[in-house]
């Protein structure tokens, strides 16, 4: 272990004391940063009253909620309390709130009420923050990374600022991770951090500042007594993680995902989970992920199988539900449902096809029959004039015209024999006999 990493040895961890002191050495979340936004007249000590709005935070892990909030408190010179909802009970949250009650009434102090992962406080427990917030005894900054339409009961969503944090971009985690280097409150310039390892460290953080600090703290004990120089190498041993090639705004994102779609549309399952954890793996926004599972469905599977399209709209809610990394398990069962069930793009062919006949001039007139008969003067024009009300018939099917003239027998959806539309197959050559086309 070399002299400069044994000096940071059993301190606080180098993510805590990194910490910023101000919303001024915030770095990304610009968009709820700008001035005159609510977090900036939170931090505002001149701003009294005025700004005294209650906020839930709601983003990924190490985006800067706890930072947001302890920064906005020392700014603002308010009196800050942090509980966090994995420990504390109704009894905690309601001992805080006689506190604020008399520091604001007897000392003029408001108080900040720092409440982390509110989503796992129950309802009960939720139900007891609203008179401190409701009566201005607390301004509550709750952080969660759980969706607060599904996590946080409504009473307290009403009376409450919703700010959706981002993870943090490249650029945010290089600055993050250049200071922690240099600053005196960091490692404080005692190492020297390779090129290639400051990559690595912004690759494998994923959006997540406290991950890269932490890894970069790790990596900062490997190095031999004669070197202070962390390289690649020092990182993927200190983190013991591979470094994935993979770059989310560059080919092999756009490769992954490609070679992940395909692996569906082939129904290998196995090639399709391994690209899947590539993309978990390099951080890649599950979002992302579950949209084209939702297209690939639609796309590549469509009737054959309609339940895929199910499967991968219930995981994208989920996803966004739980997060991650839990969201990888319903992305890795619609995945596994995808590859393995029927396809056929049949309705993907059939809505392009048409779409093509509309952009080149191929339509006609509605028919005179199925034309809007409510208006008046319309029946006078012959409007709905020889109309077949399909339930009236056994079959619920009638013999007349549904497309224009110049497209009268045209065929745009041709299902296949595989999965359901082996059957639908046969039912609509059954239709298209008794409409006559």
């Amino acid at each position: 272990m070399t002299e400069s990493a044994a000096l940071f040895r059993g301190q606080t961890p180098l993510a805590v004391r990194m910490r910023p002191v101000s919303l001024d050495e915030v770095a990304g979340q610009s968009h709820l940063l700008r001035p005159g936004s609510p977090l900036i007249g939170l931090a505002n000590p001149d701003a009294g009253g005025r700004t005294a709005v209650s906020v839930i935070l709601w983003g990924p892990p190490g985006t800067g909620k706890t930072t947001l909030a302890q920064a906005i408190a020392r700014t603002s010179g308010r009196r800050f309390v942090e509980l966090s909802a994995v420990t504390a009970g109704v009894k905690d949250v309601r001992e805080v709130m006689q506190d604020a009650m008399t520091q604001r009434d007897m000392y003029d102090v408001s108080t900040i009420l720092f409440l982390d992962e509110i989503h796992r406080f129950t309802k009960a427990q939720q139900d007891a923050l609203l008179p401190g917030v409701e009566n201005g005894w607390v301004i509550l900054i709750a952080a969660t990374t759980e969706n607060p339409s599904f996590s946080v009961i409504a009473p307290l969503l009403s009376r409450s600022l919703l700010l959706t944090l981002q993870p943090l971009t490249d650029d945010d985690l290089g600055l993050l991770i250049d200071r922690a280097v240099t600053d005196p409150r960091g490692l404080a310039g005692a190492i020297e951090l390779a090129p290639e390892a400051r990559a690595a460290l912004i690759q494998l953080a994923s959006g997540d500042a406290r991950r890269a600090l932490t890894s970069l703290e790790a990596a900062a004990a490997m190095p031999d007594e004669d070197s202070a120089v962390i390289t690649a190498e020092h990182v993927a041993q200190a983190v013991d993680r591979a470094l994935l090639r993979y770059d989310r705004q560059g080919d092999e994102h756009y490769d992954v995902i490609s070679a992940f779609i395909k692996s569906i549309r082939g129904s290998d399952v196995d090639a399709a989970m391994h690209y899947l954890a590539r993309m978990i793996e390099a951080g890649e926004d599950p979002r992302f992920i579950a949209r084209r599972l939702v297209i690939s469905a639609a796309e590549d599977i469509g009737l054959a199988d309609p339940q895929a399209l199910q499967m991968a709209v219930a995981a994208a809610d989920a996803v966004a539900f739980i997060g991650m990394p839990e969201g990888r398990i319903p992305l890795a069962e619609a995945t596994a449902y995808l590859a393995t069930t029927a396809k056929s793009n049949a309705a993907y062919m059939a809505i392009n096809q048409a779409v093509a006949d509309v952009r080149a001039g191929g339509f006609g007139r509605v028919p005179t029959h199925l034309r809007d008969a409510h208006y008046p003067g319309a029946k006078r024009l012959g409007h709905g004039k020889g109309y077949v009300y399909p339930h009236d018939l056994d079959v619920g099917v009638a013999t007349q015209q549904y497309l224009p003239d110049e497209l009268r027998g045209k065929r745009y959806y041709q299902p296949t024999g595989r999965g359901l539309e082996r059957d639908i197959s046969a039912r609509v050559e059954k239709i298209r006999k008794i409409l006559g086309d």
